[in-house]
Order: structure tokens, then C-alpha cells, then sequence
């Protein structure tokens, strides 16, 4: 049997539902069942202790999380603090190179349409290295409020959309579930 050429992907988990790094993990999983490299870095996420990182220590050095962030941001109506600003785009550097570099199979951009549409990230810098990934990788972009720009380019894009929550019953997140 010939192996086909891979077609890099670059798709998005996006939506106020539950499940976008959750369904890119699930990627990321099937794919280290065959060998793939893996890079999941998350923009957000970085304080906090969470199951992922544990389980994806068992797939190493297939699978690889990177937390770039402080932790959860919570912004509304106000500008950025100029310290995420810097955080978030000395992540993103990180980013590029891994990207650029040929090195991984599949890169996932965790909550990566956060920081663009809370304006933590100019979209340009993010479309501009979107149009220059190599040719097989495969990206995952997930987060709420993806960008028209990048689901534009995208090839596929799944919107979560929440139905019902636990938390509205007031059940607080749990271990294993949410963390």
C-alpha cells in the first residue's frame, strides 16, 4: 500500500460550548497512536495544575504540553494589561518557531482565539504564519470567538455550543471533567 501525502490541516475548535481543547486532545491522542509529534502550547492555562498534563507524560516524546499563560484572564470590557500582552507574545514566539521548524506533525494553539480576540495577539502576526506553516503540519487552533479571518482560511471548524451545564445547577468544576 502507497502512504499518501499529507495535507496539512489547519482546523478550529471554537464556540461557548465545553469540549474545544478537549476534542483537540482527542486528535492528539489518535494521532500519537500512530507515531505523530504532538505539540499542544497554551496560551491561557499555565498556574494551575491539571489531569492533561499528567496523562500526556506517558506519551512523551510524542505528545509535549507547553503552558505559556499566567492563568485564566478575565478582561470584559477593559484594555489588556500590558504584562499579558507581553506574555502572550513571548509565547507566541515560541510558537513560530515551532511551527516554522518542520519538526511536529500536529501543533495544537490552545486557546489561542482568546488572545486574538481579546486583542493580546494582532491577528496579522497569527494569520501571516498560518499562510506559512509547512505544508503536512497540522494545526489546531481552539477558543471561543475564533476570528472570521481565520475560520475563513481554515479547513475545518467546529463550533461547540453549550445546551447545558452543570455549573448553571451550581455544581462546581470537577476534577477529571473540567481540570
Amino acid at each position: 500500500m502507497t502512504e499518501i501525502k499529507r495535507r496539512g490541516l489547519i482546523i478550529i475548535h471554537t464556540g461557548e460550548g465545553k469540549g474545544k481543547t478537549t476534542a483537540a486532545m482527542g486528535i492528539a491522542l489518535r494521532a500519537a497512536g500512530h507515531k505523530f509529534k504532538i505539540l499542544m502550547m497554551q496560551f491561557i492555562k499555565g498556574t494551575w495544575h491539571y489531569g492533561e498534563l499528567d496523562a500526556v507524560k506517558q506519551l512523551y516524546p510524542n505528545f509535549e504540553i507547553v503552558p505559556l499563560g499566567k492563568g485564566f484572564i478575565t478582561l470584559g470590557d477593559k484594555m489588556p494589561d500590558p504584562k499579558d500582552i507581553q506574555i502572550v507574545e513571548q509565547g507566541w514566539n515560541y510558537c513560530k518557531e515551532r511551527i516554522i521548524s518542520g519538526k511536529y506533525d500536529i501543533i495544537i494553539l490552545d486557546e489561542i482565539n482568546y488572545v486574538i480576540y481579546y486583542k493580546l495577539l494582532p491577528l496579522e502576526k497569527v494569520l501571516n504564519v498560518l499562510k506559512k506553516k509547512p505544508e503536512s503540519l497540522h494545526l489546531i487552533l481552539t477558543g471561543r470567538s475564533a476570528h472570521p479571518k481565520i475560520i475563513e482560511i481554515a479547513d475545518l471548524v467546529t463550533e461547540m455550543k453549550e445546551i447545558k451545564h452543570p455549573f448553571n445547577k451550581g455544581v462546581k468544576a470537577q476534577k477529571g471533567i473540567e481540570f
